[in-house]
């Protein structure tokens, strides 16, 4: 062995060999005579280190003269060389070096794929939803106008009414142009094809107010009143084929006869995803009836005007509106006490749904942030077992800038490769996510991975490759030649620290997804166990809309409602059945005021009110506090009663009895006498308070109050299987009328939170990502140094030490790891979690029990995670760990 060692002298440099020879002659001459009686292996064991320290001493005489930074300087060549040769050689070598490491390849190109994979489809919703401009002209010009009144009863923000249109439009020096919206459902007919759609009849200055055009024929103009229509794009290729002739063909609207004169293009959906037709509303000023909120208002600013200079304008405007319009008292109340309210147009379309889709794109960000941190651990684990190559590279000249690119061409192939996996995964997740998705997210339909996804896939792989090869190539290219006498063996203390911080951040990181997670779900478990007023269970609902000679009043489509009521009723399994014109989790109602017979003519509350008929409160299992529902004979003909819940009772008559006593809407003349009171319901929201609600029959004082197309509410325990045998009666008895609207109402429940349960999900989905990898983390890092201190730790079991000592110590180590990322991650989310404000439900943001439940659950894993370790390490063998290391 020494002959050999000998002989490689003869190949160093002509200076290394004349200085150094003779000393490593006499030195190995001497180490070998003291192992020659210990047999080859032993002479190796004193020759190979005697070597090696010559061979460090003479080439850090012959690399550093003067110091390591002059070294730097010397090599500064080497270490700059940054050329497409060096990197493709480089890139070469790393792709043999990963083939032959299968497993490592695999489990960081997984990761990091399963990562940037999240993180490319929910930027690609992002992007579509949030990032693209609205396909409108000037967008940052449009606003979405409303009212508040600080200190009604009126909601904090509500919609406008007609006469505030003609005022801002006429009157205002601010505005180019306005519009007046509104969204609903009515019947489409087209020969013997009849369908229930989402409509709209705004203004006629809504197109122009958006600068849009159509893509075939005009749009409407002042003189054309109601008489004409404007498709979408959708309904366009859907009902007609694309077929441009349909630009003159007359359609049945909403019962009206109404001329096709242009199709919109494919990205004009306003005022809600899923419009499908326009026709234009004529604002006359004898129709109006000031005080009747509800309507949106869109508007157009002038250059360089302000939402707040706008909103001053538009206050001192409305001012003015009782002395123009007149109104009752009450309105001129309101107006006084009105201020106008105006956001952005991107605000109003998208404000409800940017918070928790930042949300979402924020927390799989952070997952990637946790696998990058993972997989930079597996190469500082790589690099520490590679040492010995690596020193010897730095010992025959190679600068540290050529060992940081070696480290990095392998980052950089893994990341590459990742992003190829990410790309795959994207495709598959990004259907499943937007399928899951709650509806009505403006833009959803558009979302595609697309160049944008595929570019942020790429840039996604380049950060994560500095993320993870950086601070592993940087470590193991330290000019430590001292590990060449060493063998490679142990890891430094500087890089224990580089690890454990790694593994400290994935903690903290983990933490704030869970929390995040568990506030969601306490949310939700809250919401499920609100008591709305009603049982969801076993119900089925549904609407038609009738249309025929005989139906011409009230009367008569009460006596059609009735009898339909009867003949769902003896449909097998159905147990009863109701009617309502808003279903409660579909439908909300609209409020007027109303004055009791206590009450002065400047007093009056707002309540909202209904039509029921047949057994809707029975069916709905709605409780009848007092008194009694309406009859039957009550629906049928007028006789002036009504039924109110519990809230409008107390609003209205405070710790009195409500049965007999008489309320009158403002404006009219006409007295309604209370014959029962009902339970309060939560009619649109389980987050809200329940409504003032009074209930009416189907028939009025007049002709005019009728009530064309209610929903039916069957009770039956084959609510999810009775769709097909309504939908055949309803074609039995009124075959021109299109079945609409039908749901479950446990699925209108589940609908009702889907937005909460859809960020729950996802959130949760990544929470649980996180707590994977970071448990993935915290098992490798100890495993790592349980392995470097097996010598240790089998002398310290050799010298007495007990097996649960040394399981101790291990998960010890580890939980102080895990401590520490559990307290700064409790910090990050004291501050973060308030981000999901608008998404919690009867929790604060700062739930004791969610953070501390939180962390305990992150600990135990963390315990978890270290005693397998731990458990290996206290069967060490001490005489096999002292003899594979001696």
């Amino acid at each position: 062995m020494s002959a050999l060692l000998l002989w490689l002298v003869r190949f160093l440099p002509g200076d290394f060999r004349q200085r150094f020879g003779a000393e490593v002659r006499a030195q190995l001459s001497f180490e070998y005579a003291r192992a020659r009686s210990r047999g080859f292996l032993a002479g190796l064991r004193f020759v190979v280190p005697a070597a090696c320290d010559l061979l460090h001493t003479a080439v850090t005489e012959r690399l550093h003269p003067t110091s390591v930074s002059h070294d730097l300087t010397q090599h500064e060549g080497d270490e700059m060389s940054w050329r497409p040769k060096d990197w493709t050689d480089d890139l070469r070598h790393a792709v043999r070096s990963l083939l032959r490491a299968p497993s490592f390849a695999l489990v960081t190109i997984g990761t990091l794929g399963l990562a940037i994979g999240a993180n490319t489809g929910m930027f690609s919703v992002v992007r579509t939803v949030l990032l693209e401009p609205l396909p409108y002209g000037a967008v940052d010009r449009l606003v979405y106008i409303s009212a508040s009144a600080p200190g009604s009863e009126l909601p904090p923000e509500f919609g406008v009414s007609a006469e505030f249109y003609l005022q801002y439009k006429e009157r205002s020096a601010l505005l180019e142009d306005a519009a007046l919206v509104n969204s609903f459902t009515s019947t489409l007919r087209d020969g013997d094809r009849v369908e229930r759609i989402r409509m709209s009849a705004p203004t006629a200055s809504l197109f122009p107010t958006l600068g849009a055009q159509p893509i075939l024929g005009r749009l409407p103009r002042a003189e054309d009143e109601s008489r004409v229509t404007v498709l979408s794009y959708a309904l366009w290729q859907s009902w007609f084929g694309g077929d441009p002739s349909v630009i003159g063909r007359t359609l049945q609207v909403a019962g009206d006869s109404r001329e096709v004169i242009g199709v919109m293009g494919k990205d004009f959906r306003f005022p809600v995803e899923g419009t499908l037709l326009w026709f234009p509303n004529t604002i006359r000023l004898e129709d109006i009836r000031p005080g009747d909120f509800g309507a949106g208002m869109i508007a157009r600013m002038k250059p360089g005007v302000t939402t707040d200079a706008l909103a001053r304008e538009l206050t001192g405007l409305a001012s003015q509106l009782p002395e123009r319009f007149g109104g009752p008292p009450s309105y001129a109340r309101i107006i006084s006490q009105h201020r106008a309210v105006v956001h952005s147009m991107k605000e109003q379309l998208l404000g409800a749904v940017s918070g928790p889709l930042w949300v979402l794109l924020g927390a799989v960000m952070i997952v990637l942030l946790i696998a990058c941190a993972n997989v930079a651990n597996l190469f500082l684990v790589r690099a520490e077992g590679r040492q010995r190559d690596l020193a010897v590279r730095r010992a025959i000249g190679a600068g540290r800038g050529q060992l940081i690119r070696m480290q990095m061409a392998e980052a950089v192939v893994v990341a590459l490769c990742a992003g190829v996996v990410a790309v795959v995964l994207a495709s598959v997740i990004l259907p499943a996510f937007l399928s899951a998705a709650p509806p009505g997210i403006p833009r959803l339909a558009d979302v595609r991975l697309g160049w944008s996804g595929l570019l942020f896939t790429l840039a996604a792989a380049f950060v994560a490759a500095i993320g993870c090869g950086l601070i592993p190539a940087i470590k193991a290219s330290e000019p430590d030649l001292k590990r060449l006498r060493e063998g490679g063996r142990g890891a430094t203390r500087g890089q224990t620290w580089v690890r454990n911080g790694l593994v400290v951040a994935q903690t903290a990181m983990a933490l704030v997804l869970l929390i995040g997670s568990g506030l969601l779900m306490r949310s939700f478990e809250k919401l499920r166990h609100v008591d709305p007023g009603y049982d969801t269970r076993d119900v089925f609902t549904f609407q038609i809309a009738p249309e025929r000679p005989s139906l011409t009043d009230g009367e008569s489509f009460a006596r059609f409602d009735l009898d339909f009521i009867e003949r769902l009723r003896a449909l097998p399994g159905v147990e009863t059945v109701g009617l309502v014109e808003n279903v409660p989790l579909d439908e909300g109602t609209r409020a007027l005021r109303f004055h009791g017979d206590a009450t002065g003519p400047d007093g009056g509350s707002l309540l909202n009110l209904t039509f029921a008929a047949g057994d809707y409160f029975k069916a709905m299992g709605i409780k009848v506090l007092a008194g009694r529902p309406l009859t039957n004979e009550e629906n049928s003909s007028w006789r002036g009663n009504v039924v109110v819940s519990k809230a409008a009772a107390d609003l209205m008559w405070p710790g009195q009895d409500a049965i007999g006593r008489r309320l009158q809407q403002e404006g009219d003349s006409i007295w309604y006498s209370v014959v029962g009171v009902v339970g309060n319901v939560l009619q649109s929201d389980f987050r809200a308070q329940p409504e003032p609600t009074v209930y009416f029959p189907l028939v009025g004082p007049n002709s005019g109050w009728r009530i064309s197309s209610p929903a039916y509410v069957v009770k039956t325990p084959r609510a999810e299987l009775i769709a097909g045998e309504v939908r055949k009666l309803v074609h039995e008895v009124a075959p021109e009328a299109p079945m609409y609207r039908d749901y479950t109402l446990a699925g209108l429940m589940d609908r009702s939170m889907a937005s909460l349960t859809f960020t729950m999900l996802t959130l949760g989905i990544a929470s649980m990502l996180a707590l994977i990898l970071g448990t993935v983390g915290l098992y490798g890092v100890l495993s790592y140094i349980v392995a470097q201190r097996t010598r240790e730790i089998g002398v310290r079991m050799a010298l007495g030490a007990e097996a649960g000592q040394v399981r101790r110590m291990v998960v010890g180590q580890g939980i102080r790891v895990v401590g520490l990322g559990v307290v700064i991650g409790v910090v990050v989310a004291l501050v973060s979690t308030r981000a999901l404000g608008s998404l919690l439900f009867g929790v604060a943001a700062i739930d004791v029990p969610t953070f501390v439940g939180m962390s305990l659950l992150l600990v135990a894993v963390g315990m978890l995670a270290s005693y397998l370790p731990a458990r290996r390490a206290s069967r060490v063998d001490p005489i096999e760990s002292l003899r594979s290391d001696g």
